[in-house]
């Protein structure tokens, strides 16, 4: 049984504001939940701490890729180590039950003792090894502000020191309640990339960088904004009030945070950066000075430490890892790290771990429904299909589902929804207003348009360019009313459209009809230019009618109304065919 740890408990290092050192803060301390009820067994503790620390290890003395360091090999008269332990999360995007989870494997980090575990330590002297915890951004997702309070309480309860800013943390649409959440957290926002309008409630909120001061080795960490920021996120009262730098513009702001850092005599610098793997890889070898980038926003799940992937050389020939753990808190990171007495680092071990077989602490279950409320059961699931493996560019009957309640619920002729809208799916059992919310977590408003054929048939081929783009976004779309084929360069063969009489109604893909108008369920998010899929417009005039609800609730009306069992199954209303 994990045992309570109070108010004094939790290990936050002392604190310095600024890479120029302007404004010295301490965090505020956060009491972490009553433990007075846990789900945990011994058993996983001994997976986890096995897990955490595995005997594949990359020296960086010359060694080759994944071989064991041997410390036998260290001389005598070796000049001092610092030894080092990062626990790394990024892109959790507001899941709960993985955030519960999360706090679970951050209680074990915090009391593990990893030089009795793993050789990597074997050096080290008994229990001189430096722990940390950090995120690389978009912990929260959408805009209802309660659900993002509990992200940040997560945050504060396990004991985060810093995160990034990421795309999504602009999602709160209100930028006094984003200054709200930014004066109740423990943590620090860091973003060295962005400036933020003097007039807005954020400033001053979020920092450059910060120094860390652990166990007499100061760190500094510095925190990058996705360029892409724009582009990412629906326009808002919080978004207008920011200029994020170009990537190239970053690079050169990055350096000089660094300089400046090193000007003070800390030579272990940190990059928490939520710019994606391609720049990060380009930030690594374009600067000097840096350590560690912990990455994000391109959800890659990166194991290990591969020269010429994840570890690199900097402009002055230094080692850089980076890293990143997925996406929607599947699994996290553990970096484990040795430096040498001029910060170069001479060893180090990455591990990923999926977080799914970790139990959700009764506890936190609790302290998050203190916020935000027991959820309302509304349904049942008698089977599911599992969810696509890839779910931006796959045909999605979970989606689908959602899809259909707005269809119905609205009355429209068709529904259309962007694959990227749908973060979880549905299993066997209870169907709750919580699961409904992690399915379909932004907090968008509904809308009827009436769109051309030619429209319709325009947004699904900018969906369709999604299936050979490295990344797959923006993602095909989802549809209801509608049926659709595409071969896999994703071109669109055909489509058909049936009526409220159940007639089906071939669709001319080469030649839509650009005066033909349907009735069309879809979110502010799609018709205002999200994504790219119709024009980018603040005001469209195709919009007939505007509700202040999205469609998680047409999603609950809807399950309600069904009131039987639901099978979730695969109609193949997207096909893709060779």
């Amino acid at each position: 049984m994990l045992k309570c740890k109070g108010r004094n408990m939790i290990n936050v290092p002392n604190i310095n504001q600024t890479a120029s050192n302007i404004g010295t803060t301490q965090p505020k301390q956060e009491k972490v939940p009553n433990q007075n009820s846990l789900n945990s067994n011994s058993s996983q503790a001994q997976n986890y701490t096995q897990t955490i620390y595995p005997e594949k290890t990359t020296s960086l003395w010359g060694a080759k890729e994944g071989s064991v360091y041997n410390p036998s090999s260290t001389p005598e008269n070796a000049p001092k180590t610092t030894h080092t332990s990062w626990f790394y999360i990024n892109d959790v995007h507001g899941k709960m039950t993985n955030m519960e989870r999360i706090y679970n494997m951050t209680e074990e980090f915090d009391r593990s003792n990893p030089k009795a575990i793993t050789n990597f330590y074997k050096d080290a002297p008994q229990g001189d090894i430096s722990k940390f915890k950090v995120s690389s951004g978009d912990i929260i997702l959408g805009a209802n502000y309660t659900h993002n309070q509990v992200a940040n309480q997560f945050l504060n309860w396990s004991g985060f020191i810093a995160s990034a800013l990421g795309n999504h943390e602009l999602d709160i649409v209100d930028p006094t309640k984003m200054a709200a959440l930014l004066d109740n957290a423990n943590y620090k926002m860091l973003a060295a990339n962005i400036d933020v309008d003097k007039n807005s409630p954020v400033y001053g909120r979020i920092q450059k960088s910060m120094v860390v001061e652990k166990d007499g080795e100061k760190y500094g960490l510095i925190g990058i904004a996705p360029s892409d920021m724009n582009e990412r996120v629906k326009m808002n009262n919080t978004l207008k009030d920011f200029k994020v730098a170009t990537p190239d513009e970053t690079i050169k702001i990055v350096q000089e945070e660094v300089n400046k850092l090193k000007a003070q005599g800390i030579n272990k610098i940190v990059v928490l950066s939520h710019e994606g793997i391609k720049n990060d890889k380009k930030l690594a070898q374009e600067t000097e000075g840096i350590d560690i980038i912990f990455g994000a926003h391109t959800h890659d799940l990166i194991e290990g430490i591969k020269e010429g992937e994840n570890l690199f050389s900097s402009k002055s020939g230094e080692p850089v890892v980076i890293t990143q753990a997925g996406k929607d808190g599947e699994t996290v990171g553990i970096l484990n790290v040795d430096f040498d007495e001029k910060g170069v680092i001479k060893k180090v071990q990455n591990n990923v771990i999926k977080t799914r077989a970790y139990n959700r602490p009764l506890f936190i279950k609790d302290s998050v429904e203190s916020i935000l409320g027991k959820p309302e059961v509304i349904g049942r699931v008698k089977a599911a299909v599992e969810p696509p493996a890839k779910r931006l560019i796959e045909n999605n009957p979970h989606g689908n589902l959602i899809a259909d309640a707005m269809r119905m619920e609205l009355g429209t002729d068709i529904a259309i929804l962007n694959a990227g809208n749908i973060r979880g799916s549905f299993t066997s059992g209870p169907i709750d207003t919580r699961l409904i919310s992690d399915i379909t977590p932004f907090e968008d408003n509904m809308m009827i348009l009436g769109l051309t054929e030619k429209q319709i048939v325009d947004s699904i081929k900018v969906g369709l360019k999604s299936v050979t783009k490295s990344s797959n976004k923006p993602g095909i779309l989802l549809v209801s009313g509608l049926r659709y084929k595409a071969n896999k360069k994703g071109e669109l063969l055909d489509l058909e459209f049936t009526d409220k009489n159940n007639q089906v109604h071939k669709i001319d893909v080469n030649n839509p009809d650009p005066n033909k108008k349907y009735t069309v369920a879809a979110d502010d998010f799609f018709a205002t230019g999200g994504d790219g899929y119709l024009e980018s417009n603040k005001n469209p005039d195709f919009v007939i009618q505007k509700f202040e609800m999205d469609k998680n609730k047409l999603a609950c009306d809807y399950i309600k109304k069904l009131n039987q069992p639901i099978e979730i199954k695969d109609d193949h209303r997207v096909e893709f065919v060779d």
